[in-house]
């Protein structure tokens, strides 16, 4: 077992929470970023690897973390983007048989610190009071971790997709050899969605600021927005790129890419009080009435009024009406706010990978008929296994 060192958490506001070290030990004993909570009780290093959690420290609510271990088939990205990690128990030794390591090994390999042994539940309460803020946690002197957390600017206005430090890949890429033809724009992609798309699909993924001419220039069948951190305001090359994609190609959004296509039609963003993490968000289907259980993962949601006229509301989150999915008006494109992908789960939203298919091999009879419902024929839609 790792040697602990005394460790501490403080919020921005001056909020002091007393640990031990887990981890990567940064020489300089300090790690900031902005503090949101994950109600998941597995899947932690799905969450970790998720390109989606950049620029983010994660207090997981569940007590036992790392009780499984870790293996490379459950990594979501080739790192780590997660800055840091917050646990109440982090278990030494894994239990499972598809266990290649212990969770803190892999923490100390890719370079990411976490802390232990704090009261997690505590730290939730401070964040669903005062929203996602700003923290920093390690082994320097509260003084130093105060400063950090007032100096930490959190993901407001932040682009974390693009540059040399953004989640987006650098060249394009090809997966999977699916009959169908599809472009997937890379804000932060998982490999368990380019698994669900390949399932049907050749996948070329591509760096977010590929223009809309070189996305056609593939001849698409599809074109698939993936999911990604940080504020989708600050993405307005990004935005335009997707509207002039709009009605060129069937187009399919999650995550940042819902957000994006709701910008992209003429809709707003905004930032939720502490947003939505976890695999147990409920969302009802506006047309259908199904409920599904959902993994979710966004601090920004778009705004419900400023879809009037543009698109209509096919999903909405139960735990605070929060839009959870779009269809626009005027092109053959839907969105949704959840992660349908969901490794290792829930997998009750699996189905809209069938439904853009669908709206792919429709072609210009989906356009005429956008109200075409997204559940019809879900019952028999293959799951792809994780």
């Amino acid at each position: 077992m790792p040697q602990r060192h005394v460790s501490h958490l403080v919020l921005e506001g001056g909020e002091v929470f007393e640990g031990e070290t887990a981890g990567f030990l940064p020489p300089d004993g300090v790690t900031t970023g902005e503090l949101v909570f994950n109600t998941s009780m597995s899947g932690y290093q799905e969450v970790l690897t998720d390109p989606s959690y950049s620029g983010q420290v994660v207090c997981f609510t569940y007590p036992h973390v790392g009780s499984y271990g870790v293996t490379p088939r459950d990594d979501e990205a080739g790192r780590i983007w997660t800055r840091g990690f917050i646990v109440r128990d982090l278990p030494p030794r894994p239990s499972s048989w598809r266990a290649s390591a212990p969770l803190e090994s892999l923490l100390e390999t890719r370079g990411v610190p976490g802390i232990t042994g704090v009261d997690t539940r505590r730290a939730t309460r401070e964040v669903r009071s005062k929203g996602a803020i700003a923290c920093a946690f390690g082994t320097a002197d509260l003084d130093v971790l105060e400063q950090a957390a007032a100096k930490e600017p959190g993901t407001t206005g932040a682009d974390l997709v693009t540059g040399p430090t953004g989640v987006s890949t650098a060249e394009p890429y090809v997966v999977g050899s699916g009959a169908l033809r599809v472009v997937a724009y890379d804000f932060g992609i998982k490999q368990t969605t380019l698994r669900c798309l390949s399932d049907f699909a050749t996948v070329t993924v591509v760096p977010a600021d590929t223009s809309a001419a070189d996305a056609i220039a593939l001849e698409p069948d599809g074109i698939f927005l993936s999911n990604g951190p940080g504020d989708p305001s600050a993405l307005d090359r990004q935005s335009s790129t997707v509207s002039d994609l709009l009605g060129r190609s069937p187009i399919f959004g999650i995550c940042l890419g819902h957000q994006l296509l709701a910008s992209a039609l003429g809709a707003t963003t905004y930032k939720l009080p502490f947003g939505h993490h976890g695999g147990n968000h409920p969302v009802r289907s506006v047309e259908s009435g199904r409920v599904e259980i959902t993994a979710q993962n966004h601090n920004y949601a778009v705004s419900e009024p400023s879809l009037e006229g543009i698109a209509e509301i096919t999903h909405v989150n139960l735990n605070d009406g929060v839009v959870e999915g779009i269809r626009a008006l005027s092109a053959p494109a839907f969105g949704v706010q959840y992660h349908p992908e969901a490794g290792p789960g829930p997998h009750d939203a699996r189905y809209l990978f069938e439904s853009f298919r669908r709206l792919i091999e429709d072609g210009p009879d989906r356009a005429r008929n956008p109200r075409r419902s997204m559940h019809s024929g879900a019952a028999g839609n293959k799951v792809v296994a994780r």
